[in-house]
């Protein structure tokens, strides 16, 4: 029996403050930013499916993330485009195939948007 499970449990982003990250990420999901910072360096951000983990201990230019490691889910790619713009998030591509796009925390890690 292999005991290696087919699920990813968490992903870790890279950034400069966890405070500061922790408020942008727990706004753009409009989630409270009430967890706990463990360690002085992560703060775990709940989604459903794996877990964001904000990790200012590991953040250095050389790792800010350059291309997507995942997508994040909307029903409707235009109204989460237009919610973006509304909140002056940094866009870096527009809304691709009807389908996609791409956006940066402020750390300037590169996230995506994709319709589900």
């Amino acid at each position: 029996m292999n005991p290696i499970l087919a699920e990813i449990g968490t992903v870790f982003i890279p950034v400069r403050d966890v405070e500061t990250s922790r408020d942008w990420y727990c706004q753009l999901f409009d989630i409270s930013a009430d967890g706990d910072i463990l360690f002085d360096h992560l703060y775990v951000v709940p989604l459903n499916g794996p877990n964001l983990v904000l990790d200012s201990k590991i953040f250095s230019e050389a790792n800010v993330i350059q291309t997507p490691l995942f997508h994040l889910n909307t029903p409707d790619i235009h109204q989460a485009y237009a919610h973006m713009v509304q909140r002056q998030i940094d866009i870096v591509t527009p809304i691709e195939h009807d389908h996609w796009f791409n956006f940066k925390d402020p750390d300037g890690n590169i996230l995506m948007m994709c319709q589900c």
